[in-house]
């Protein structure tokens, strides 16, 4: 199951900077991000989406890898291969791109609006959702970024540790 964790900060940039410390983290197979978002709220109040995962090309690519392939497969029956490889693979990233816009399995974009609406003008936000993370190595790469949690689905446990490191809390008693 993954996890949802909401971080507002107080620079329109310091957001990009900590999910490209999560990004360069995934690399190293310390957390396993599933969907991340930064928001900015311009000092205009207006509200700027940035979408980590391109879930259309995504889509496209994947559906045009299978539909070459089965294009491949239906020509040879045909005795015309390239023909059926050129028709799959067109078939196949429409169908994959169609479908992963449709289904749209990240984090929700009404959600995100409603919550940025509350952000400070000049301010930014992290909206990550979290398949692994291995705490005792991301929280201490975060700590430098500052940032108040707003919202979570993590245990109280590993909340309070967010908390404590992001926020510069002292440990609640236990």
């Amino acid at each position: 199951m993954s996890d949802l964790i909401v971080v507002s900060f107080q620079s329109e940039d310091t957001a990009d900077q900590a999910l490209n410390k999560l990004q360069a983290l995934q690399k190293e197979y310390v957390v396993e991000l599933e969907d991340a978002v930064v928001v900015v709220r311009d000092h205009g109040g207006k509200v700027h989406l940035k979408q980590a995962v391109n879930l259309a090309g995504i889509g496209a690519a994947s559906g045009a890898a299978w539909g070459g392939l089965f294009g491949v497969l239906v020509g040879v029956l045909f005795l015309n291969p390239l023909i059926g490889f050129a028709a799959g693979v067109a078939v196949g990233a429409g169908t994959g791109a169609l479908s992963a816009a449709l289904a749209d399995y990240s984090i929700d974009d009404d959600f995100i609006k409603r919550m940025a609406t509350e952000f400070s003008p000049g301010t930014s936000g992290l909206f990550i959702l979290a398949r692994r993370m291995n705490f005792d190595k991301v929280l201490p790469e975060l700590k430098s970024f500052g940032g108040k949690v707003l919202k979570t689905s993590l245990s109280n446990e590993e909340e309070a540790q967010l908390r404590q490191a992001l926020e510069g809390l002292s440990a609640a008693p236990a």
